[in-house]
């Protein structure tokens, strides 16, 4: 059999693979209830794509760490220039904060996270009726958005749902673990996140109102509800590959678990050009990170820089990303182009709609390179 036959046959077999792992509509947590005691290959990642200690290489601790920013200090104009200054140095190094004091009430963040997790230990049968690829269903399940486009698929499943610029779905819509605390929480999240423009027009020497009213980085939220369930196997598979975000910003809620971590530039001296550092769950913490689009809007200014999740033993691990972005109507015609200082030498991206920048993510999938690459002058 010749090598192209042979490789051929490959291709047809993962994709029959893929195609069966979807058809159960159940997701990783079907395997799991299944007793799966081995990761199936469609999970399999290349051994250089997985985490140092998941390999025969010796693990460096590094001492770099995510800054935690207290937004209790915004009460005083002294105390607001110490956190604009705080969000500042974030954004345009490693590009990862965590917030505290943000408004968000503990009840609401537990509620949230408990209610994540009901949902997605209930019976196959009752979460099937939500599994779906089409990126038109304001609520959505499904495990891997990119299940047929990526390398390798994640140990992950997902529920999406469309909050804003529209009315948020329907209650009979979304599914009923989810259905009352969910809107509840995504309207909090999105007055932090308006919050947070201001601090970043700010950091940029702008009005507060920039971002958000001449930039319009204000017309959508998709929250993104993740369930990694506990992995037989943790070192053969991710949790989440490496990506950055198709987002303005991204607010994330995330468990006691742990397993996020951040590639951020070593300034260590040791031979390593960048790292991955881990973002610990803080208590009463949300983390916000910079996505491509604020990153493309602030001429690179500020840094949307790829992160991923480990996959783990033990668990489950829940997380409820709010992705801040434009959607509807307005993405095939807003137009995001940088905002040039002077001094900076001209634009470094080429202007695209958001509809644009979006569409290529998803046909690129998460193969661990940036999207932004595609728009670069």
């Amino acid at each position: 059999m010749s090598t192209t036959t042979t490789a051929s046959t490959a291709v047809h077999e993962r994709r029959r693979a893929l195609q069966a792992f979807d058809d159960t509509k159940a997701g990783v947590k079907g395997l799991v209830d299944a007793g799966v005691t081995a990761v199936p290959a469609i999970f399999h990642h290349p051994p250089d794509s997985l985490p140092l200690d998941a390999s025969p290489r010796p693990r460096h601790e590094h001492r770099f760490t995510i800054p935690v920013i207290d937004l209790a200090g915004l009460v005083t104009p002294q105390g607001r220039a110490s956190v604009v200054g705080a969000v500042r140095a974030a954004a345009e190094t490693v590009g990862f904060f965590q917030v505290v004091n943000h408004g968000v009430p503990e009840a609401t963040t537990s509620g949230m996270l408990a209610a994540v997790r009901r949902f997605h230990e209930e019976p196959a049968e009752a979460r099937a009726p939500y599994y779906s690829r089409d990126h038109g269903r304001r609520v959505r399940y499904a495990s891997n958005f990119d299940l047929f486009q990526s390398p390798a698929a994640n140990w992950r499943d997902s529920v999406y749902i469309d909050m804003a610029p529209d009315a948020p779905p329907a209650p009979e819509e979304i599914p009923p673990a989810l259905r009352d605390v969910a809107p509840e929480y995504a309207a909090l999240a999105r007055r932090l996140y308006h919050e947070l423009l201001g601090l970043l027009s700010e950091a940029m020497g702008l009005r507060p109102g920039h971002l958000e009213e001449d930039a319009a980085c204000t017309d959508g939220l998709n929250l993104a509800a993740h369930y990694y369930p506990a992995c037989p196997e943790p070192r053969l598979t991710m949790g989440t590959t490496k990506h950055s975000d198709p987002s303005f910003l991204t607010v994330l809620l995330q468990d006691a678990i742990g397993g996020l971590q951040v590639l951020v530039d070593n300034l260590e001296e040791d031979g390593e050009s960048s790292v991955w550092v881990d973002v610990p769950a803080v208590a009463g913490a949300l983390v916000v990170n910079v996505g491509d689009y604020l990153q493309l809007v602030s001429n690179d200014r500020f840094k949307s820089v790829e992160h991923r999740v480990v996959a783990n033993g033990a668990g489950p691990r829940v997380s409820v990303a709010c992705f801040f972005r434009t959607y509807g109507a307005a993405a095939s015609t807003r137009v995001l182009r940088p905002i040039v200082a002077g001094g900076e030498g001209g634009a470094r991206y080429r202007g695209a709609t958001v509809e644009e920048l979006l569409r290529h993510y998803r046909a690129k999938g998460l193969d661990g390179t940036s999207a932004l690459h595609h728009f670069r002058l």
